[in-house]
């Protein structure tokens, strides 16, 4: 079994949208590896404590910290930005983990272009090839599956859409013609919706969605720090295989 814990980054409105892209990036790692994963995860937690005085309870929230700190003033932005780094860092040193990436471009759909519905079909479909020819690092089951894990999303329709494509996965053809019909078979249950407070995973994902989102449309503040690439520094991990075209993987739709 596989585990794809999500988060997103930007906006689906098209009219009238501040945003030009919709961002999802993913953990994805072995159920043999959950245990390692989350001690992991702990220590990093234990680290930024020591070095930055980052309580465990405190949810790693990417813009939160760059533009709506709360009681994280505390600390001063810019050691904020070096403990995002921190956290992009840790994971680009883990063993078998992978991070999946999508990227809509709204400027190049229309008002009856579903964004959401885009984004996450294409992450569905993408997760489940990844799965099929067992291209994930790390332990791997005869026969696995995969479950998603998600902040707290529109729940209803990722539930309808997740439903949908293990019935009716309709993919385009690599040599024209009629799509072919690719059926999620790998994917169990409905997704499971998490507060990110309560899931550290969750919360790395929530770096990543966001430091993806800065390498096409970066604030003034990122690019100020020299930070827009931020997202490139998660190289060893990131899942290349999903995305022919793009060299770090991402699929860009």
């Amino acid at each position: 079994m596989y585990f794809l814990y999500v988060d997103e980054s930007g906006d689906v409105g098209i009219d009238g949208s501040p945003t030009r892209y919709f961002c999802l990036s993913g953990l994805v790692f072995h159920e043999l590896r959950w245990h390692d994963m989350l001690e992991s995860v702990i220590g990093l937690r234990r680290n930024l404590r020591h070095r930055y005085g980052l309580k465990l309870r405190e949810e790693l929230h990417a813009a939160h910290y760059l533009h709506k700190p709360g009681d994280l003033r505390r600390i001063p932005k810019s050691i904020r930005l070096r403990l995002l780094r921190d956290v992009i860092d840790f994971q680009a040193s883990l063993p078998d983990l992978s991070v999946i990436n999508v990227v809509v471009d709204k400027h190049e759909k229309t008002a009856d272009d579903d964004i959401f519905e885009i984004a996450w079909t294409t992450l569905i479909q993408r997760f489940h090839n990844t799965i099929a020819y067992k291209n994930f690092p790390g332990p791997q089951n005869p026969d696995d599956r995969g479950i998603l894990i998600v902040d707290q999303t529109d729940e209803i329709k990722l539930r309808n859409l997740s439903r949908k494509m293990r019935r009716y996965n309709p993919v385009p053809s690599m040599f024209g013609g009629s799509a072919l019909a690719v059926p999620i078979t790998t994917l169990v249950e409905d997704a499971v919706h998490r507060n990110s407070q309560h899931s550290y995973f969750i919360q790395l994902a929530d770096v990543n969605a966001y430091f993806l989102f800065q390498k096409y449309e970066a604030c003034k503040y990122v690019v100020k720090k020299g930070a827009r690439n931020y997202f490139s520094r998660l190289a060893p991990v990131l899942c290349t295989v999903a995305s022919r075209k793009h060299a770090e993987g991402i699929v860009e739709r």
